[in-house]
């Protein structure tokens, strides 16, 4: 098989971390639309993540954040995300690189992004070995009402979803 000199799989990752730059930065300038909300599942211990000593010990290998009802000062930069949410009545501030980010979700259309844990690490790009393209997800709709949101991290219904792999399209 052929080399890939151009790295399409990376490509592909940092265009899709795009997409989520975007309605982030939407999200923070305008507020959520309509039904929309987002399920953001990250690796704790990923290089950059801050997130307090409370919250690690709760959350050791990774965290999923739900942006809905209850968030503030969203603030959205080019390489990470920051935004305050309440944890058991505590407000904390979480910061965020794109690069730590495992999955993003919107039940509300059904769309959603996941990343191979290969692109997720602790260590450098450098060191990593070639990583598989990320894929688009077919997310189903949650099977709680979205009006019973709590304020604790809730791993989002992934049940039943179709995930289609950009791999396909590859030539092999």
């Amino acid at each position: 098989m052929a080399t890939d000199h151009i790295r399409y799989d990376v490509l592909a990752r940092d265009a899709l971390r795009g997409v989520l730059r975007k309605v982030l930065t939407d999200a923070a300038s305008q507020g959520l639309p309509g039904e929309h909300h987002f399920f953001i599942t990250f690796a704790s211990k990923a290089e950059g993540v801050k997130i307090s000593p409370r919250l690690l010990a709760q959350y050791p290998e990774e965290m999923t954040i739900i942006l809905q009802h209850q968030f503030w000062d969203l603030t959205v930069l080019e390489d990470r995300f920051e935004v305050g949410l309440s944890f058991g009545g505590i407000p904390e501030r979480l910061v965020v690189p794109f690069s730590a980010i495992k999955s993003f979700l919107d039940p509300s259309v059904k769309f959603g992004l996941q990343f191979e844990t290969s692109d997720v690490a602790e260590a450098s790009p450098e060191t990593l070995p070639a990583a598989p393209a990320p894929s688009a997800v077919a997310v189903p709709t949650p099977a709680t009402d979205p009006a019973e949101s709590t304020d604790e991290p809730a791993a989002p219904n992934q049940g039943g979803a179709e995930v289609v792999r950009l791999d396909r399209f590859r030539k092999k």
